[in-house]
C-alpha cells in the first residue's frame, strides 16, 4: 500500500494541476446564465426578429453591429454563395455521401472538408494579394502600376491569380452586384479600387481575349471584405456559411429524389425546377 508520503506527494500533484482562478481561459463571444443568452453582450432574443443573418453574422464574427449599410452588404454576400448547381466539388461530395443513405450532418460535413485553394478557399488567398498590391501603393506606386506589378508577378510564377477567373463565367454576375451595391452603398474603399485595376490590368493582357481572368465572386467577397476590415482568417468564413444551406438542398433532394448507391455523372443531369422568374417589387 502506498504510504502517506506518497498519498500526499500525489493529492499534491493533482492539485498543481488544477488551473487556478487567475490563470482561466477566457472567450469574448457568448455568455450563458440561467435563462440569459448574450451573444457579444446582446440578449439573443432581442437580435431575433430585430437583426437579420447578415447582420448577426458580423456581430458575431466581429464583435460589435454593423451600420445598415454594411449589414446590407453582408446580407448580400452571404446571398451571394449560396449555390452553384451540381458540378462544384463540394456539391458532389455531399451528394456522394447521401446516396449512402448517411445522415444528413455527414453529407453536409463532407461537402464542407471538400473546400480547397480552388473551391471556396480563395478569399483569403485574395484578400492576401490585394494587400500586396496596397503596399507597393504605400511604397510609392500607383494603383495601375501596383496592379501592373502583382499580376506580373504571380503570371511570371505560373500562379493561377486568386479570386480572377472562372471555369464557366466570363462575367461573374455574382461579382458585378456585390461591386454595384458597395458603390450604391458608398463601401468602396481602397480593396475594391485594387480588384479593379487588377481587372483592367487582365484585361489589357494579349491574350485576355482567348484566356479572360474576370474578376470572381471569391474576388468580389475579397475586396469587399477587406474594405469592412475583416481579418483574412475570415475571408474563407463567409463562404463556408454561404455554402452550407446550398450543400443541405443537394443532400436533401439526392436522399428523396434519387435511388441509393447510385453513380452520380455532373453532366448528365436536367434542371427541372421553376423557369427564371423576378422577385416581386415589394422585395427589391
Amino acid at each position: 500500500m502506498p504510504n502517506r508520503h506518497d498519498v500526499d506527494a500525489a493529492q499534491e500533484r493533482r492539485e498543481s494541476s488544477r488551473p487556478s482562478t487567475s490563470s482561466r481561459w477566457r472567450t469574448a463571444i457568448t455568455h450563458i446564465e440561467p435563462n440569459k443568452i448574450l451573444i457579444r453582450g446582446y440578449p439573443v432574443d432581442e437580435i431575433m426578429g430585430r437583426l437579420n443573418f447578415g447582420e448577426a453574422i458580423y456581430l458575431l464574427l466581429n464583435g460589435e453591429l454593423p451600420s445598415p449599410t454594411v449589414g446590407k452588404m453582408m446580407g448580400a454576400i452571404l446571398s451571394s454563395s449560396l449555390d452553384h448547381g451540381v458540378t462544384p466539388p463540394s456539391t458532389l461530395a455531399a451528394r456522394n455521401i447521401a446516396t449512402t443513405r448517411a445522415p444528413l450532418h455527414a453529407s453536409v460535413a463532407g461537402g464542407v472538408l471538400s473546400f480547397g485553394p480552388r473551391h471556396g478557399g480563395d478569399i483569403e488567398s485574395c484578400m492576401r494579394f490585394l494587400d500586396s498590391g496596397l503596399a507597393l501603393v504605400r511604397g510609392g506606386l500607383t494603383l495601375a502600376a501596383a496592379a501592373d506589378e502583382i499580376v506580373k508577378r504571380g503570371l511570371d510564377r505560373g500562379d493561377t491569380l486568386p479570386g480572377f477567373g472562372h471555369r464557366f463565367h466570363t462575367r461573374d454576375p455574382r461579382a458585378a452586384r456585390l461591386f454595384q451595391m458597395a458603390l450604391e452603398l458608398e463601401l468602396e474603399g481602397d480593396h475594391i479600387r485594387m480588384a479593379r485595376a487588377v481587372e483592367r490590368a487582365l484585361d489589357a493582357r494579349p491574350t485576355s481575349r482567348e484566356h479572360p481572368l474576370p474578376i470572381n465572386v471569391d474576388g468580389a467577397i475579397a475586396a469587399i471584405a477587406g474594405d469592412l476590415g475583416f481579418a483574412y482568417e475570415l475571408g474563407n468564413a463567409m463562404f463556408i456559411i454561404s455554402r452550407v444551406p446550398g450543400l443541405i438542398a443537394h443532400a436533401h433532394e439526392e436522399a428523396r429524389r434519387q435511388e441509393p448507391m447510385r453513380q452520380i455523372d455532373p453532366k448528365d443531369h436536367q434542371y427541372d425546377g421553376p423557369r427564371e422568374r423576378r422577385l416581386p417589387e415589394t422585395r427589391k
